[in-house]
């Protein structure tokens, strides 16, 4: 495994437990040292008696492969670093597992498919949000026809003010890191239309901008305060959209405690310079089956969720999902987790409903079993098909899996939205990948 921050957790857990009779977690690698003995002793908190997985600095990522004979690389490194490592590892023989996205520009993808296709090896990236039963269900009424043929999509995504301001405190807020949330978030959103429909974007236009976050926007509104980060300042102990790394063990061992190497801040000010991302997006695109979708993505809502709707030749599909309700004001989190997402509990949670409405029909709600676990319960079935063992029945009619190629039809929307802000044209989205 190469990157140990927040997300490579997961896959710490599901290695080194319920996985580990199949596969031998065999190496550890990242530019902190810190961060690698922190997985290392959950593991030995959760599996008293496992040796300690073996740490390489990331200039000794080959030296990694040879030394430990790895089979299967899982990357969850800084976005914009993917495509090195998945290369590396590709050419030394190895199958990959990347976190999304999988890459952030158009030229690292094609690296990657040139890779993939010259060393025959397996590319797979962790889109877990296919997992989810209700996005399952979904492309089952599709796949089996229940509203005809799709003409037009219509999405609109909402990142609370816990889980949106986060993308403005962390390495994301720079767009060179991760290709902003066209390519961090909406990768995920994208992928879900594109194996929806079986279709592949073609022309995308976009509008997208920082209204919310920055300096600027909190200066013009009185919402900014007077610190680069918040961890020991008093400026950031008024401001509810500040993080305090200490209130969190998790946070605390991952971060906080390992600035002293490379002196990475996981708690910056969200209305301070330096923010190269947009918090509001728009965009508008035609499929190679004609359809089309218009698409929304908001990063400062007062509620987290999403609601998606397909128009179709016999009906309609629709779905809401609320995650959380509204947002506390105080984002101090104590969880067994580093990564800040909207789902809550108690007063905060929502619900989840699918309504199938044919045409003359009366609306049908579609029963679907709440997933256990992250993401709906996409994380847990996620793992399952990455790294479990399916038997001869146990082939997925569903195409969950989700190869290089997927990966590369992902970008290709958000990096085409992104081209498409800056030139104020449409932008086709083929030429990206072909180029």
């Amino acid at each position: 495994m190469v990157g140990l921050g927040a997300r490579a957790q997961l896959f710490t857990e599901a290695l080194a437990g319920p996985y580990a009779d199949r596969i031998d977690l065999a190496g550890f690698c990242d530019v902190n040292t810190h961060r690698m003995a922190v997985h290392n002793d959950w593991i030995a908190t959760a599996h008293p008696g496992r040796p300690p997985v073996p740490t390489y600095s990331a200039d000794g990522f080959e030296d990694m492969l040879r030394r430990e004979r790895v089979d299967l690389v899982v990357v969850c490194t800084v976005d914009h670093l993917h495509d090195h490592y998945i290369v590396r590892a590709l050419e030394a023989g190895c199958d990959v597992v990347t976190e999304k996205p999988m890459t952030t520009t158009a030229e690292r993808a094609r690296r990657i498919l040139d890779a993939q296709r010259r060393t025959g090896r397996e590319v797979r990236v962790a889109f877990n949000y296919r997992y989810n039963p209700v996005h399952s269900a979904v492309r089952e009424l599709i796949a089996d026809g229940a509203i005809g043929e799709v003409g037009s999509v219509h999405f609109e995504w909402l990142l609370d003010l816990r889980h949106g301001a986060d993308y403005f405190r962390r390495w994301h807020r720079d767009k060179a890191n991760s290709g902003g949330l066209m390519v961090h978030k909406a990768t995920h959103h994208f992928d879900l239309v594109n194996w929806w429909l079986g279709a592949r974007p073609e022309t995308v236009y976009a509008q997208g901008g920082l209204f919310f976050y920055g300096d600027d926007a909190g200066n013009r509104r009185g919402l900014a305060r007077d610190y680069a980060r918040a961890h020991g300042s008093s400026a950031a102990e008024s401001d509810p959209f500040a993080i305090r790394l200490a209130d969190s063990s998790v946070l605390s061992a991952l971060y906080l405690d390992a600035e002293a190497e490379d002196g990475y801040h996981r708690d910056q000010n969200v209305f301070g310079p330096g923010v190269s991302i947009e918090d509001d997006m728009a965009v508008l695109v035609r499929y190679s089956s004609g359809a089309t979708l218009t698409y929304h993505l908001t990063a400062y809502a007062p509620w987290e969720g999403y609601r998606i709707a397909f128009n179709g030749s016999e009906g309609r599909i629709e779905l809401l999902v609320e995650e959380s309700t509204w947002t506390r004001p105080d984002v101090r989190t104590e969880g067994a987790s580093a990564v800040m997402h909207g789902a809550a509990v108690g007063d905060e949670a929502g619900r989840t409903q699918l309504l199938l409405r044919r045409f003359w029909e009366e609306p049908r709600e579609v029963k679907v079993p709440t997933g256990e676990g992250g993401h709906g319960g996409g994380d847990v079935r996620m793992l399952a098909d990455l790294f479990g063992e399916r038997g001869p029945g146990d082939a997925d009619s569903l195409g969950r899996a989700a190869d290089a190629g997927d990966g590369a039809r992902s970008l290709a929307t958000g990096l085409a939205a992104n081209q498409s802000f800056v030139t104020g044209l449409p932008v086709d989205a083929r030429s990206l990948m072909d180029g």
